[in-house]
């Protein structure tokens, strides 16, 4: 237990560290319905110890304010109502300093619980509550980053922390026999529901590149004109672009004839050489079908990843966010964390540079919808 206990407070610390840089007016604005304000995501993840440990474990917890669940729970209907998605940024109170004190509290209070219960129905929430504010912790990066790009000055969050300008490393493509492969978590490691249901399944020989697009690699598409041709597109995609005006990844502009792009660093020119981030599902299926190559399913990058180098992007897939075999959501609120979800999205594999330690598993399974262009998310070809 007492390992759990330094896990717990290291997640908890992390996450306030992230928030370090940022100015008081940073933590409330929610420029859109998908990014969540900093203040919000500190909150949330407190709440969701509160909710799902204390308030059932511990007789003697007393309740820090009785309307921060209906504020800060976000999709768990089975705990009753809360806040509109799109209205988290009109809560300017409670204020900055009393998320914080309200994080101590709870914190505190669960280090207490953790040191005295021995309970392994304790253990295993609190497990999952720390790989979700481990989730949470990208997910503030991400969201803060896409706030902090709107402000027309191109604000610097940290110098020197751009995260996309990692370069690609070139290594070929690998080929992979055909034959019948296993998938799925094996082991007593932690890992998501969505990732158990380990199966069989059958694969065609296929070819996958080592590297991931790069930047420059993705100029040469917009410059042949990638976003005015419709054939490279499905049709939602092509959608998609032309009502958004869509001409170019997310956070990229061109000034003086040059490519730049909004980064945690501020305004940068973009290296040509680095790695391609911030593409949607559209994006990517549009360049590949360019190349006249194709996206993985994410069965063949789970069969491929041992010899691939991965961790820096999240790499779209062409496979639909679906249950595996057997698969069962389990009762109560934390049967709410992926089963419902399992519609009208894509599977992601890999991990990014803003993930967290320990969620860059080989059987991971991140979901978005196929418009989404705010994660770190980038391209590997298959032929």
């Amino acid at each position: 237990m007492e390992k759990l206990v330094n896990l717990f407070t290291i997640t908890r610390e992390r996450t306030e560290k992230i928030c370090y840089p940022l100015k008081t007016e940073d933590y409330v604005p929610q420029p859109a319905v998908f990014a969540s304000p900093p203040k919000w995501h500190l909150a949330h993840t407190t709440w969701f110890f509160e909710e799902m440990i204390l308030k059932k474990f511990d007789s003697s917890y007393q309740e820090y304010h009785p309307r921060f669940g209906f504020l800060f729970n976000s999709y768990y209907n089975s705990v009753g109502e809360r806040t509109d998605r799109g209205d988290r940024g009109i809560i300017t109170r409670p204020s900055v300093e009393e998320v914080y004190q309200y994080r101590s509290y709870v914190t505190k209070k669960m280090s207490e619980l953790l040191k005295k219960k021995d309970n392994s129905e304790i253990f295993k929430l609190t497990e999952l509550g720390i790989n979700h504010e481990q989730q949470h912790q990208e997910l503030l990066i991400t969201d803060l980053k896409y706030l902090l790009a709107q402000n027309p000055i191109s604000p610097i969050y940290k110098e020197n922390g751009s995260l996309v300008n990692s370069l690609n490393i070139d290594d070929g493509s690998i080929k992979i026999p055909e034959g019948i492969y296993e998938i799925g978590y094996k082991g007593d490691g932690f890992h998501f529901d969505n990732e158990k249901g380990r199966h069989k399944v059958f694969l065609h020989e296929f070819e996958i590149s080592n590297s991931l697009v790069t930047n420059g690699e993705y100029i040469e598409f917009i410059e042949a004109g990638g976003y005015t041709n419709f054939k490279y597109w499905l049709d939602e995609g092509w959608s998609w672009v032309n009502t958004n005006k869509i001409q170019h990844p997310l956070y990229w502009k061109k000034e003086n004839e040059k490519w730049h792009y909004f980064t945690l660093s501020g305004l940068e020119e973009i290296n040509p050489q680095a790695i391609l981030s911030h593409i949607s599902y559209y994006e990517a299926n549009a360049f590949a079908n360019w190349k006249k190559m194709r996206l993985p399913t994410e069965f063949e990058w789970e069969v491929a990843n041992k010899q691939l180098n991965w961790g820096e992007r999240w790499e779209w897939t062409i496979s639909a966010y679906l249950p595996y075999p057997n698969f069962k959501t389990d009762e109560g609120a934390v049967g709410e964390y992926n089963g419902k979800f399992m519609v009208n999205q894509m599977v992601l594999r890999g991990g990014s540079v803003a993930t967290a330690e320990g969620h860059s598993r080989p059987t991971y399974r991140n979901f978005f919808h196929p418009h989404y262009q705010w994660q770190f998310t980038g391209i590997r070809l298959v032929k």
